[in-house]
């Protein structure tokens, strides 16, 4: 039987030193209100006696709980089956690091995002594709949180950091169709999580819808004219809706809103030997990920990372940040965008 090792506690170093508990206390977090001869008297008799401080009380004294929150709009294991995700993940890992902090990864509580917000041990959010409502802005208001928000649904009082999604998005869309591609099927991410169905958000959903049907006007097109079906973001999803649709069309091209997507159709069209193109959106082709040389729009996810975190810090210090941080895009050609057959 394992005998119990009684803790050593800040009351043990005093005793041992005769300086006081919050002297103790001082010595690790505000050296600098104590003479240097106390605080090394101090340091040595806790070393001595195998002292460590306790993270939760040492954060409690700072007023800080030194770690930042990602808030997911899905359960964990979805999130981290996408790359994107990953990189988006590493991105704000980096920045947390150099600030000394931890990333603490938080997936809605009991399907509710409001209570994850309540009960987050955090002194930051950052959210990916989630719409924000005045409930949880109340709550980050009482809890006097900041947040940042990446492709979810913004307005100017919400700090984020995005692409110019419908540019983007028309930018995707007007490649394949100069290639003369005209029976295409688009693959959309979800709406934003959470959101309400009426709400006039203009989400990232939307603003590519509005970039697609920009790219169509030039055509005399719309919409309506092209198979459009909703998705999550995983390479398994990829593939089934590959396999849905595939049952009663014959696209020439899948317009993706996401490259975990477009491998899952690569995947499905490689099997059933289908000349068929595919075009992707977010390049982890170019974040380290193979995509059989994928043609997509490249945003980078780990400088959406870094860009967010960045943003979180200076609002955490009381600094001031831009309400709006755009990053840049790109179409990155490939070997699976071909001319229209």
């Amino acid at each position: 039987m394992l005998m119990k090792v009684k803790r050593t506690t800040i009351q043990d170093i005093a005793d041992k030193t005769g300086y006081s508990k919050t002297a103790v206390s001082f010595a690790f977090n505000s050296p600098s209100r104590i003479s240097k001869e106390a605080v090394e008297a101090i340091l040595k008799a806790a070393e001595e006696l195998d002292y460590i401080p306790d993270p939760m009380a040492r954060n409690f004294s700072l007023g800080k709980h030194m770690s930042l929150g990602f808030l997911l709009p899905q359960r964990v294991e979805y999130t981290l089956m996408n790359p994107y995700m990953q990189e988006v993940m590493r991105g704000i890992a980096e920045v947390c690091q150099e600030h000394g902090y931890m990333l603490t990864l938080i997936p809605p509580l009991h399907s509710s995002v409001i209570e994850a917000v309540k009960n987050a041990t955090v002194d930051g959010i950052i959210t990916l594709g989630l719409a924000i409502d005045k409930n949880i802005k109340g709550i980050l208001r009482q809890r006097q949180m900041p947040i940042v928000a990446i492709d979810g649904s913004f307005d100017d009082e919400i700090h984020s950091v995005s692409v110019d999604d419908v540019s983007a998005a028309e930018l995707q869309l007007s490649k394949v169709l100069e290639k003369g591609h005209r029976d295409i099927a688009i693959i959309s991410l979800p709406e934003d999580a959470y959101a309400k169905r009426n709400s006039e958000a203009e989400s990232v959903v939307k603003k590519r819808k509005k970039g697609y049907m920009k790219a169509l006007e030039k055509y005399s097109m719309s919409l309506s004219d092209l198979t459009l079906v909703s998705t999550e973001t995983t390479l398994q999803d990829g593939i089934n809706a590959a396999r849905t649709i595939l049952k009663e069309k014959s696209p020439t091209c899948f317009v993706t809103m996401s490259d975990a997507v477009a491998l899952g159709i690569i995947e499905v069209l490689d099997e059933l030997n289908l000349n068929i193109s595919v075009i992707g959106f977010d390049g982890i082709e170019e974040d380290g990920f193979h995509t059989r040389r994928l043609t997509t729009i490249h945003q980078s996810g780990k400088e959406k990372g870094m860009r967010s975190a960045e943003v979180l810090f200076s609002l955490i210090n009381g600094e001031q940040a831009p309400i709006k941080t755009l990053i840049p895009y790109y179409f990155s050609e490939g070997t699976t965008l071909k001319e229209a057959l």
